[in-house]
């Protein structure tokens, strides 16, 4: 009986901690109040700024690729998933900090509906820009769970990848993307 509530538990954890898979946690900053797992995307998969096109809230669209040149913030993220609504504050922290003509965010929703997720946006006043896939997302994106994020150079290479909830109103995160 003792076994089966420890598991129990350990379970329910599991599944409320996160909106993912991802076992292994590690602090990615010594500042960093949350934890998440760092690691390179697998080998198979180009380690590079995809070309893929999302639309933003206000109906226009871009193509990922076309953002080369500049450190670029990739957030998947969804509206029903606690983990990803909880690290926005500190990701809303982080772009009132950097410098925006040398980094772009994309905020991307994978809500089944776009608009749950523009009302998200409208109700909490959030700044951060936030996008749509138009198109099935490449696979440097496929991932076992949100919130995950991809940060990419000015040369469009893959720099870093956090699964799950992340704090990134730190110092390091703010050197990485000035």
């Amino acid at each position: 009986m003792k076994m089966k509530l420890i598991a129990f538990v350990g379970l329910a954890l599991t599944v409320f901690a996160a909106c993912s898979n991802t076992p292994n946690e590690t602090k990615t900053d010594a500042a960093a109040t949350t934890t998440a797992t760092t690691e390179k995307a697998p080998a198979a998969i180009a380690q590079s700024l995809p070309s893929f096109k999302v639309m933003g809230m206000d109906g226009n669209s871009m193509n990922l690729a076309d953002l080369k040149g500049k450190k670029v913030f990739v957030n998947l993220w969804a509206t029903w998933c606690p983990p990803c609504k909880k690290e926005i504050p500190s990701i809303e922290t982080l772009y009132s900090k950097v410098d925006k003509q040398k980094t772009v965010f994309v905020m991307l929703s994978l809500d089944d509906n776009f608009d749950v997720a523009k009302q998200y946006v409208t109700n909490n006043k959030i700044q951060v820009p936030v996008y749509y896939p138009t198109e099935k997302l490449p696979a440097i994106f496929n991932t076992d769970g949100i919130p995950v994020t991809f940060i990419f150079n000015e040369k469009g290479e893959l720099i870093k990848v956090n699964n799950g909830m992340e704090n990134y109103d730190t110092k390091t995160y703010l050197r990485m993307l000035n």
